[in-house]
């Protein structure tokens, strides 16, 4: 049988909407995330729906993956992308952004993985929520420093 896990956390930033939610795209992680890249498959950087990336290394012990855009809403401030990883496992990711006040963002980020053989399972498994609220406290880290730097 196969596995799944489901976690949602999110986090408060003091910072713009406006400012914030751009930084959840590929172009836009290059700025906050250390060492992320990704290879630009569309000939293009704007962001929508159907929008084709790759990845060789990232997070969750990921190889090579194939990532598209599933949902691009930025007039809500939603974004969901699958994440595809040929024969370990499917993610989902969800990130919304709510503006709490006019420099105050909520974010909330999901994240969902579909096991697609043993090793997937294992990672499934091991998915924690607890290990998926360090994830997650990361990116808010790394989003504070990218804020404090004057980015």
């Amino acid at each position: 049988m196969m596995h799944s896990v489901e976690h949602t956390k999110s986090f408060a930033m003091a910072v713009p909407i406006a400012r914030l939610f751009p930084l959840f795209s590929p172009e836009g992680e290059k700025l906050w995330v250390p060492e992320w890249d990704y290879e630009n498959v569309m000939g293009h950087t704007e962001l929508a729906e159907d929008y084709v990336f790759l990845t060789r290394t990232h997070d969750h012990r990921a190889g090579e993956a194939v990532w598209v855009v599933k949902r691009y809403e930025p007039e809500a401030h939603l974004v969901e992308f699958y994440k595809v990883e040929p024969g370990d496992k499917v993610g989902t990711i969800r990130v919304r952004c709510t503006l709490l006040e006019p420099d105050r963002t909520e974010v909330e980020v999901t994240y969902r993985y579909q096991a697609l053989s043993a090793t997937g399972e294992a990672f499934v498994a091991g998915f924690t929520a607890g290990a998926y609220s360090e994830f997650i406290g990361e990116w808010q880290t790394l989003l504070e420093r990218h804020f404090a730097s004057g980015s």
